[in-house]
């Protein structure tokens, strides 16, 4: 069966919770109480209701307590946003995600019980910054404390050379996932894959070791 998600809110950051969700296959409700946000979402899911997120029977009727994750996307409100919050988790949602705008509100959330809080305009400023202080660097995804995935342009002192010779696990504390070239990505590259001028990597690593291997 697939996953059923809820989405309530659908601001850009809900909107495009939801149409990702949709065009991965996933059954997606989505619930808003701007008619136009709705229209808009429509094409995309597979239910979407015009709703008061704060409204519990409308919101029973929508499905939304019966999803296996509900994303709650109305972080601008911070009291609608923890009093949806308290309501999915007494109606028994097991897995909730909320978007938050402050610290605070995050800690709030978390203290009652919701699964993961993100925080995206914060997240995606820092990891702007991130790309642009630090040459080659193209996109990072946190993976966990001290450690992300980053997308890194292939420095040209790498370059022209197999991973064995370049042995970055021991000489950088860095293994590398997956080699983009041309258009072709080479997932789990043996030790005999070369890197080339012009090639993108995917390496999971520290912060510090990364900023060594492109300075």
């Amino acid at each position: 069966m697939r996953k059923v998600f809820g989405v309530i809110g659908l601001g850009r950051f809900g909107f495009y919770v939801a149409k990702t969700l949709a065009e991965g296959g996933a059954e997606v409700i989505a619930v808003d109480r701007d008619e136009e946000k709705v229209r808009q979402i429509s094409e995309f899911v597979t239910r979407a209701y015009i709703a008061d997120a704060l409204d519990e029977k409308a919101l029973e009727e929508a499905g939304i307590f019966n999803a296996d994750t509900v994303v709650i996307s109305i972080g601008e409100n911070v009291e609608a946003s923890i009093l949806v919050a308290v309501l999915l988790i007494d109606r028994g949602v097991k897995d909730v995600v909320a978007k938050a705008v402050n610290p605070l509100h995050g800690e709030v959330l978390r203290k009652i019980g919701v699964r993961r809080v993100v925080y995206p305009e914060r997240e995606m400023a820092v990891r702007l910054a991130k790309s642009l202080l630090f040459t080659g660097i193209i996109e990072e995804i946190p993976f966990a404390p001290g450690t992300s995935l980053y997308e890194i342009e292939v420095p040209e002192k790498l370059a022209g050379r197999t991973l064995r010779e370049l042995d970055l696990r021991n000489r950088y504390g860095i293994t590398v996932i997956a080699i983009k070239r041309r258009g072709t990505v080479i997932p789990n590259p043996s030790a005999e894959d070369s890197i080339e001028e012009g090639d993108v990597i995917l390496v999971l690593g520290s912060e510090e070791a990364v900023h060594r291997l492109t300075s």
